[in-house]
């Protein structure tokens, strides 16, 4: 059989065009397949694609050094295989045929690989994730072996890893493998979840929400915990922080905990993606069965829990229920209540909720959040706008927790006694008919807004004042004379009506005027399709 030929095609040369041409050759692969292992096919192939891109390129980089060091290329033979070496700096080691090279050559099928008598392009993939995982103990578990599955087509998947083999850019302004695959495998995460519906909520967290959390926050450095943590984009999100403002990403410290096993080796292969070194936890595992850290105190926890769970491992002694025993219909409270408990002294929190969990009297869930602002622990609620999660129409705010409200930090305000609230429904664009989606200005608002009423605003300085219809700082006495009820609406009040210089007496003279005109004309044209309609009868 004759070799089949590559695609001629040139490599895609901007962003938008690599993803476009990798989302439609992926789509090919659907089939039969539902969607949930059609996710785990792409996303493990591209992880691969990764792996063996930055595998090569430290290679290059020990081979430079060798050759720098005066050794000649028997020496250097003997020496560039060092798994040590490349893990030092920042690589899997990747055995020979789980490299990328080697997959796209043998891979089409035509010829046989080594050993495999007459393998397909799904069976040499599932052997490359094998050997992946017994190289690397940190991916033990982790990488799927469904390729050779029934319902994958063979011949679809060796064009999508011709394809994957050519998503490199060339010349000035080029992109590290890391940099280029982690974008795309973001990408492929938030179109799959919309694919996927509701179950896309599952393991991710629309951009824009997760930004909001960190710009508030500004988790810096320190222990960043996530008990639901799905696909791990707080943790993506959190190293571009960090980045963006000049930091050290490995400044910070990343704990998670996953109960699905194909969101947890997401996650994993996710954090691996963007070189964030993570525990999240031996395995899967249920947070409220089974904490995979029950010792740890954070600085910083980002969650966006399942909303309304009915069905929840609950234990009426559980010591997380510091401030009330959580109903068994609901674990709204116990989401937020662990989350407490795993603050450090200084630790703050962000956490998406529903919005029936700022205002909920039933199964105790009223005297629960009393006794968390009589504990003075929430420091601001945000309304977000309706439609930015595709996968639920449930309206959703942002809970932010702290230890210390400014007491003991430099320079900041002193907030204990108060909560900010922040009504940003009226904020976002609609992406489409389904979605809408926060913009940059919108989310700088929502943070600004945080950071000057803490006093912690560095850019312009700004001090902190109340605007009517989106922020107001209550105190716990106003609070408690609204029965606990925390939804920004009940304090923020109106927006301003613009006076437009038009005495009240006219503008209603004229404005009854124009709806008198209205109806006379509606009268009008209800008399032609009368007639119209006569005359087809």
């Amino acid at each position: 059989m004759p070799p089949r030929k590559k695609a001629t095609a040139s490599a895609p040369s901007t962003m938008k065009e690599l993803k476009d041409t990798l989302w439609k050759a992926a789509d090919k692969l659907r089939g039969s397949m539902d969607a949930s292992q059609y996710k785990d096919v792409i996303l493990g192939l591209v992880f691969l694609k990764y792996v063996s891109d930055a595998f090569a390129e430290r290679r290059e980089q020990i081979r430079a050094e060798l050759v720098a060091d005066g050794l000649d290329e028997a020496q250097i033979a003997q020496l560039i295989d060092d798994e040590d070496e490349y893990r030092a700096g920042g690589a899997f080691w990747v055995p020979d045929t789980a490299r990328w090279d080697y997959l796209s050559t043998n891979a089409k099928g035509v010829q046989e690989a080594p050993g495999v008598s007459g393998a397909t392009v799904g069976e040499l993939i599932n052997a490359a994730m094998r050997q992946l995982m017994d190289a690397n103990d940190s991916l033990r578990g982790t990488l799927p072996t469904i390729f050779n599955g029934d319902s994958v087509d063979q011949r679809r998947l060796g064009e999508l890893i011709d394809l994957l083999g050519d998503t490199r850019f060339t010349g000035e302004g080029a992109r590290k493998a890391r940099d280029l695959l982690g974008e795309v495998y973001e990408y492929f995460l938030e179109k799959f979840a919309r694919a996927e519906g509701k179950r896309g909520g599952e393991f991710y967290t629309p951009a824009g929400v997760v930004r909001v959390l960190v710009e508030v926050l500004e988790p810096f450095g320190g222990r960043v915990y996530d008990p639901c943590c799905g696909s791990g984009g707080m943790f993506v999100q959190t190293e571009k922080f960090i980045e963006g403002h000049g930091g050290n990403p490995q400044d910070a410290s990343v704990f998670g905990q996953e109960l699905n096993q194909r969101t947890w080796q997401m996650a994993k292969m996710n954090l691996a993606i963007h070189g964030v070194t993570g525990n999240l936890g031996d395995r899967w595992e249920d947070t409220f069965a089974q904490d995979k850290h029950p010792d740890l105190l954070a600085d910083f926890v980002l969650a966006n829990p399942p909303f309304n769970i009915k069905d929840w491992t609950r234990k009426e002694d559980d010591r997380r229920w510091k401030y009330g025993v959580p109903p068994a219909g609901n674990a709204n409270y116990a989401w937020i209540q662990h989350i407490v408990s795993k603050l450090a002294e200084r630790g703050s929190a962000g956490i998406v909720m529903a919005n029936g969990s700022m205002s909920s009297n039933s199964g105790g869930e009223g005297d629960i959040r009393a006794q968390l602002v009589e504990a003075d622990l929430v420091s601001c609620m945000v309304a977000l706008p309706t439609q930015l999660f595709r996968s639920t129409g449930i309206p959703v705010c942002v809970w932010f927790l702290a230890k210390d409200k400014g007491a003991g930090l430099k320079g900041s305000v002193d907030r204990q006694g108060q909560v900010l609230f922040i009504d940003a429904r009226n904020l976002g664009y609609m992406v489409d008919r389904a979605e809408r989606a926060l913009s940059d200005d919108d989310i700088a608002k929502i943070a600004g807004t945080v950071h000057a009423w803490r006093g912690t605003t560095s850019a312009s300085q700004a001090e902190y004042t109340d605007e009517p219809g989106f922020c107001y700082s209550a105190t716990l006495a106003e609070i408690k004379e609204a029965d606990y009820a925390l939804t920004p609406g009940r304090y923020v009040g109106a927006a301003p009506i613009e006076d437009d210089g038009e005495p009240i007496d006219e503008k209603i003279k004229r404005l009854t005027g124009e709806l008198y005109t209205q109806f006379d004309e509606a009268e009008r044209l209800q008399k032609v399709v009368r007639e119209q309609l006569g005359r087809v009868l």
